[in-house]
């Protein structure tokens, strides 16, 4: 009785207060309309949308919808042409290849084989297991292409292993939390391929432009957990002996080959990223299924469909987002939105400063693909105008996507890993703090060091 007294003392400043910041926004979108002309309709209306709740998708076709048949004449038939030719693109079918690609490789025993060699390597430094873990998540990264995929297949095994040796869960969490990122960076990521699509930029360059950033960021994390394990003098193995590291390679070199394939078949002209993805999943089926043999044939039914659905989702969004890059085009937003940003002087660093602190926001509501189909398009064409790689531009975004993937709301690794280690939101948020600030000390480098990201692709022939 007393709990409903209270509820009805509540409720009402619940409503006024919530009626309060609808107004405020109201007003404010209002206001962007009156300054922003058609440019502050059409971020007004998608605002509006995303505050009621709607999934950004529909947000977006929403937005398109009512803005061409409010206040343009193109015929709505236009739209519904545009919603199956955005997706005619050849390089699109890389992304569910290369979902197939990682649920095959999650379920196949790559991982555990990957972790027992990167074990057999560092597991007698200060914070081995968790070193491991981290050298594990960027081998798999190295061929799955998913920051999800790459925390489930390696949090799952590595977490529950380091609790029991006896590190505390929270620091295990973070280490995975951190690393499972690098899923999008290294070569084979979906990120990169949407990025490729929405800026016409080289899918093979990008894939090769995130190797050494991806290894630097591993370095990087990797010393944080150093300091970190030896600090607080953490468990550390027995070192292994160069037999058992021989026999801990040669069981994970089947799955460390399709970086072979990957990189070999790109930079050879042997085939494109998007049949490269095609081979990714063949080959992951066959090593998991006939090599290792850990999933056994009668799974293939359950991983097809869980990719179908994954890959449903993801080109629902990006046929949406192709739509409001239709109306975005349509009404020259992109070119006016870039001769904006150049009235403001700000040149090349204060521009990428611009970009990084938008992402970062951006990063706080929406995830990762929904960001780079709808900031991609507007921010490029003002990269391109002062003079900074399409390529090191595209990285420098991933790496923006890295951050936001391991912080809350929506750190969609964060779920992943509360999932996995049965601890609260909060408290993976405190746990992870010192990992994300390492990677934010990344993110400047990777953007004011546009060679780390070029070289590779430069010296291979792909730029």
């Amino acid at each position: 009785m007393s709990g409903a007294v209270a509820m009805q003392g509540v409720q009402p400043w619940t409503k006024k207060k919530a009626s309060t910041i609808l107004a405020v926004i109201a007003g404010i979108l209002l206001a962007v309309c009156i300054m922003g002309g058609k440019v502050g309709i059409v971020f007004a209306l998608l605002i509006l949308l995303m505050l009621t709740g709607i999934p950004v998708s529909i947000a977006l076709g929403l937005t398109v919808l009512m803005f061409m048949y409010l206040l343009t004449q193109v015929p709505v038939e236009a739209v519904a042409l545009k919603l199956f030719s955005g997706i005619e693109k050849f390089e699109i079918m890389a992304i569910p290849l290369f979902i197939l690609a990682g649920n095959f490789l999650t379920h196949g025993g790559v991982a555990k084989r990957m972790i027992a060699f990167a074990t057999s390597l560092i597991g007698h430094w200060h914070g081995g297991l968790a070193l491991a873990g981290i050298i594990a998540c960027a081998m798999f990264a190295l061929v799955c292409g998913s920051s999800v995929a790459t925390v489930v297949a390696i949090g799952s095994i590595i977490l529950p292993a380091m609790v029991k040796q006896g590190y505390p869960k929270a620091f295990g969490a973070g280490v995975i939390i951190t690393a499972g990122s690098l899923g999008i960076l290294m070569l084979p990521s979906i990120p990169k391929v949407i990025y490729a699509i929405s800026t016409n930029t080289s899918i093979g360059a990008l894939f090769l432009a995130g190797l050494f950033p991806g290894i630097l960021l591993t370095v990087m994390l990797c010393g944080t957990t150093w300091v970190l394990a030896k600090k607080n003098n953490y468990p550390r193995m027995r070192k292994a002996s160069w037999k058992q590291r021989w026999t801990a390679f040669r069981k994970s070199v089947w799955g460390l080959m399709l970086v072979v394939i990957i990189i070999g078949g790109i930079t050879k002209g042997i085939f494109t990223p998007t049949e490269a993805a095609a081979m990714s999943a063949v080959y992951a089926f066959l090593i998991s299924v006939f090599v290792y043999k850990d999933m056994p044939l009668s799974k293939t039914p359950e991983v097809l469909k869980k990719s179908a659905a994954l890959s449903a989702m993801l080109l629902y969004i990006i046929t949406n987002a192709v739509l409001f890059s239709f109306l975005m085009a349509h009404e020259n937003i992109p070119q006016a939105m870039a001769d904006w940003i150049l009235a403001k002087d700000l040149g090349q660093a204060g521009f990428l400063f611009f970009t990084n602190i938008l992402l970062l926001l951006a990063g706080n509501v929406m995830e990762p693909s929904s960001i780079i189909l709808v900031m991609a398009p507007i921010l490029h064409p003002a990269a391109i105008r002062l003079g900074i790689d399409a390529v090191h531009f595209g990285i420098m975004i991933d790496a923006n996507m890295e951050v936001g993937l391991c912080h809350p709301p929506v750190g969609l690794n964060l779920y992943v890993a509360s999932g996995i280690s049965k601890m609260s939101i909060s408290e993976l948020t405190v746990a992870v703090m010192p990992w994300l600030l390492t990677m934010l000390v990344f993110l400047v480098i990777v953007t004011y060091w546009p060679g780390l990201s070029l070289w590779l692709p430069k010296a291979m022939g792909l730029m």
